[in-house]
Formats: structure tokens, C-alpha cells, sequence
């Protein structure tokens, strides 16, 4: 018979599953506060991982870069790792005749291999073409949550974002992109979890973390359920991320108990209501999802948001949450975000 923390986790996997496995994935001004104690594109036959190489690199090391446009670039990374070569892009300012902090930006669940929804969807190359920051748009890593999997899995591959995101790629982009050793990092839903995740597990490697949309608890039932549904949605073995359900990793993941780490970190955080907004409309690409799936996403992902903003006020860390009255898990909010975000991020990095 099954225990009643057991039946709890089982009910929390098909509610999550019921709204993500079909599709899912006026802006007000945000809140500050600081007083204490106050769409997937993946096929149907899942993702292709790349291959391994049959030597992993000895080293990480930029392999080649192919240009997109003159600030757009493909770069390519070996990463000893992941056990191959991996993709980003970068886009770099218009200006560059100095050194510069760099952004880094999370995709969502889908993760497309060739290409990140900041840009495709989210415009980020049109937005900082005038920002003084290097941009890393992660390529790939479809519900993997960005984060160190204990084993390698046979649909997705081998995952250890943490470790390529935090400890071989920004030396390179730094002595490559002039960058100045400060650093921000961004996520959407699974990489706003997945952002967050990797500041408090690497708070000297970031200044500032904005994450919209997502949950923040792993070591919960309910938060377990979730991170596990979601890499289910892509055929991948949840086990194979943390472990069993009892497995310490969960909770050495859980961004809300290990919230202290935030202290001293710019933090921006942003949800909607769920309720249809502006971009609810007949011509948003993602309308078809959002209206069934979207709306109940988002409300849920308004409590995950609303238990660590709690968390950060009772522990006394200053964090600015933009709660939108309305809004659904949808990519034009998003895009919206990033305008309202940025004074956040481009105050702590010291760039105007």
C-alpha cells in the first residue's frame, strides 16, 4: 500500500502532467521590497542529444566560432564535462572598445539544439544591441535544468551544465569577449528555476539572477513532482538527475532553503496571475496552449514565486517581484520582462 506522502507525490505528477505534456512551457511596475519578516517545439520522438566524442577533451577550450551576424556568434565549446562540444551563442554590444560584464540567459523546457527562445522569441538580440554586456544564450539541454545529473541518460545524454556554465565557460568568454569577471544570469520557467538554482549553489560567480515563471523548491513533494514531470515530458529518467525520491540531492537543489546564498545578490523575480492578459489574443503564436495549459502553469508558478519572495523578505534580502495581475506562461510577457528587469541587473553589474 502506498504511504500518504507517497499517494501526495503521485497526485502532484499527474496534476503537473495534465498541463504540461500537451504544450506548455500590461506588464505592472515591479516591487520592491526589502523590509524583514514581511511554448515546446520538440518533436514527438523527443530530442537528439549530441554524441559524445570518444575522447572527451582534456581541457575546455573554444573550438571555432561561426558568425550569425558582425555581434551574433555560434560558439563552440569543448567541454570535457559534457564529454563533447557544445553550443552557445553570444551576442556582444555594438560598442566594444572596453570591458564589459557578461549575461547569461537560460532557455525554457523545449530547449531547441540549434538556436534559444531569449532570441527567438524573446528578442534579446534586438534588446541589447545597446547594453554594454556580453550575452551567453545557452544552445540545447532540454529539461535538463541546467544542473549536474548524477548519470548520464539514454535520451537525453550526458548533463553537467552546472559544471560547464559555472567553471569552464566563463574564464573563456571573459579572455575571449573582454569580459570583466562580473556576471548576471536570467532564466525562463525551467531555466528561471535552473538560474536560480546555480546562484545559490555559486554565489561568488554572479552578481545579479532574475528568474520568471518558475518554482523553487526540489526538496519538496510537490517541487520534486514537478522537476520530475517536466524531464518525463522529454522521455529522460528523473532518477538520473538527483536520484530516488530521498535522494539528499533534491534538497541540496531547493533554491528556498538555501535562500541565505541570495544575500547580497540583486534579485528580480516575475510571475503572472494566470489570468489571460494583453498578449492572450488571437495572433500570440503560443495562444493555442496557453489558453488551455498556460493560465494554470502560470498561477501555479504565482505561488512558487510568492513562497520565495516571502523567504527573501522574512530573511531580510532586499528582492524586487513584479507580480502581473495578469498573464499566462507565454514568451511575449517574457520579452516584456526583459526591459523590466534590466535596471536590476544593469545597476548591480555597474553598467548603464
Amino acid at each position: 500500500m502506498l504511504s500518504r506522502r507517497e499517494i501526495r507525490r503521485w497526485l502532484c505528477g499527474v496534476v503537473i502532467c495534465a498541463a504540461l505534456l500537451p504544450g506548455a512551457a500590461g506588464v505592472g511596475a515591479p516591487q520592491v521590497l526589502a523590509e524583514p519578516d514581511k511554448p515546446s517545439t520538440g518533436s514527438s520522438d523527443g530530442p537528439s542529444p549530441a554524441e559524445p566524442t570518444t575522447v572527451p577533451p582534456a581541457r575546455p577550450a573554444i573550438e571555432r566560432i561561426e558568425p550569425i551576424s558582425d555581434r551574433w556568434l555560434r560558439v563552440f565549446v569543448k567541454s570535457p564535462a559534457m564529454s563533447r562540444t557544445v553550443e552557445v551563442q553570444v551576442l556582444l554590444p555594438r560598442e566594444q572598445d572596453r570591458s564589459r560584464p557578461t549575461v547569461y540567459m537560460l532557455d525554457g523546457r523545449s530547449a531547441n539544439p540549434d538556436s534559444n527562445n531569449w532570441t527567438e522569441l524573446g528578442h534579446a538580440d534586438r534588446f541589447f544591441e545597446d547594453k554594454n554586456v556580453n550575452v551567453v544564450l545557452t544552445v540545447g539541454g532540454p529539461a535538463s535544468f541546467y544542473t549536474d545529473w548524477q548519470q548520464p541518460d539514454p535520451v537525453l545524454g550526458t548533463n553537467k551544465w552546472e559544471t560547464f556554465l559555472t567553471r569552464e565557460l566563463p574564464p573563456l568568454i571573459d579572455a575571449r569577449f573582454q569580459g570583466n569577471g562580473r556576471n548576471a544570469i536570467m532564466g525562463v520557467s525551467m531555466g528561471a528555476e535552473a538560474a536560480m538554482m546555480l546562484t545559490v549553489r555559486q554565489p561568488a560567480l554572479y552578481t545579479a539572477v532574475a528568474a520568471h515563471s518558475g518554482c523553487f523548491s526540489m526538496g519538496t513533494d510537490v517541487g520534486q513532482a514537478q522537476a520530475r514531470t517536466v524531464v518525463a515530458t522529454y522521455r529522460g529518467q528523473p532518477d538520473n538527475m538527483f536520484g530516488k525520491q530521498d535522494d539528499p540531492e533534491w534538497l541540496a537543489h531547493d533554491v528556498i532553503v538555501h535562500a541565505e546564498a541570495l544575500r547580497g545578490k540583486a534579485v528580480y523575480l516575475s510571475v503572472g496571475s494566470g489570468l489571460p492578459g494583453k498578449y492572450d489574443v488571437p495572433g500570440n503564436p503560443e495562444l493555442a496552449s496557453t489558453v488551455g495549459f498556460g493560465g494554470p502553469l502560470e498561477a501555479g508558478t504565482n505561488a512558487c514565486t510568492r513562497r520565495l519572495t516571502e523567504r527573501l523578505v522574512k530573511l531580510g534580502i532586499p528582492v524586487t517581484a513584479n507580480f502581473r495581475p495578469t498573464g499566462t506562461h507565454s514568451w511575449p510577457y517574457w520579452a516584456d520582462e526583459l526591459a523590466v528587469s534590466w535596471p536590476t541587473i544593469a545597476g548591480a553589474l555597474g553598467t548603464s
